[in-house]
């Protein structure tokens, strides 16, 4: 047996690979709810959410047989096994970013504003004992009761 068949995690990174090279031939429509599941022999086998996909798949095989054998890989037959649960794909790594509001805008700016100069965001009492002292010292002795 090659080293694909007998380490799982070589074997499931090479089906990975095979299914991104076969997912660009599946029809847009069918390609979140259709995964490769194994190969086996000359079969693809391909896992779908549903019966109305698995018809679909069964339309996309001669394209799906055609690039395989176009890779390099001798695939006679598309197989399609249809689970309950839909697929949960995960999302990508970047996020939709959503422009800015007006408001939004206008505030980050007076945030900033008031970062570059100190003195504007400091309340006005603080203003009036700058430069004296906040704990008044003790004249020596004990303080008078």
């Amino acid at each position: 047996m090659s080293d694909a068949a007998t380490d799982p995690v070589r074997r499931a990174l090479w089906l990975d690979a095979l299914e991104q090279q076969l997912r660009p031939c599946l029809p847009p429509a069918l390609s979140p709810h259709c995964r490769l599941g194994n190969v086996t022999g000359g079969k693809l086998v391909f896992i779908v959410d549903s019966p109305v996909w698995h018809a679909k798949l069964r339309l996309a095989a001669p394209e799906l047989i055609n690039l395989a054998r176009s890779i390099g890989f001798a695939a006679t037959e598309v197989v399609a096994k249809t689970t309950t649960a839909p697929f949960q794909r995960p999302e990508p790594a970047g996020l939709a970013v959503k422009p800015m509001s007006e408001a939004s805008r206008n505030a980050l700016k007076a945030a900033l504003a008031s970062l570059d100069d100190p003195d504007s965001a400091r309340p006005n009492k603080d203003r009036a004992n700058e430069g004296k002292d906040p704990i008044p010292e003790h004249r020596g002795g004990r303080a008078k009761r």
